[in-house]
């Protein structure tokens, strides 16, 4: 996770994704939670609440769960999350997050993912998570209605118990 310690303070925002799970034969599909939060400068602002899912057909077997989170580098990629819906893959260009003696080379891409995966899955698939707003998670979490751009750009909303997630943040990425 070094990489990830170095460039976190280059991120415009992140994903994280305490429990992702997957599981096919042949047909498959995975789905999760997210939090999102934005940053500007030194400054992490929400977080908001994301839902994920994803579909695939492929030459593919088994289940796993996988801890998720994912360095958003560019303004594009950043947006794009402020939208009803966001296509990893299609809207913003992703990769895995550098290890090893490649965690030295430099990423230009939209998206850095980083996971840990529990479980056994093998194969090739076409897939294409999509991230969308949790409009319920959102409105339950800020006493409102809020969209993801009130939460992450406009910060016009908090709710103290982001708090400590925040600071974390903000020292992690000096």
């Amino acid at each position: 996770m070094t990489w990830f310690q170095k460039n976190l303070k280059n991120a415009r925002a992140l994903i994280i994704a305490p429990q992702v799970t997957r599981a096919a034969v042949l047909v498959g599909g995975s789905g999760g939670e997210a939090v999102v939060l934005s940053r500007d400068r030194d400054r992490w602002t929400g977080p908001a609440f994301y839902k994920l899912g994803e579909g695939s057909v492929g030459l593919q077997v088994g289940a796993d769960r996988s801890e998720v989170v994912i360095l958003v580098m560019t303004e594009k990629a950043r947006d794009a999350l402020l939208t009803s819906s966001f296509k990893l893959g299609g809207d913003a260009s992703i990769a895995t997050g550098p290890v090893g003696a490649g965690a030295s080379a430099t990423v230009t891409t939209d998206l850095v993912s980083f996971s840990r995966s529990k479980g056994a899955f093998v194969g090739v698939s076409f897939e294409g998570a999509v991230i969308r707003p949790d409009v319920e998670a959102n409105r339950v979490f800020y006493g409102q209605n809020v969209s993801p751009v009130d939460v992450l750009i406009r910060d016009s909303v908090s709710n103290p118990a982001a708090a400590p997630l925040q600071q974390s943040l903000r020292a992690a990425a000096r």
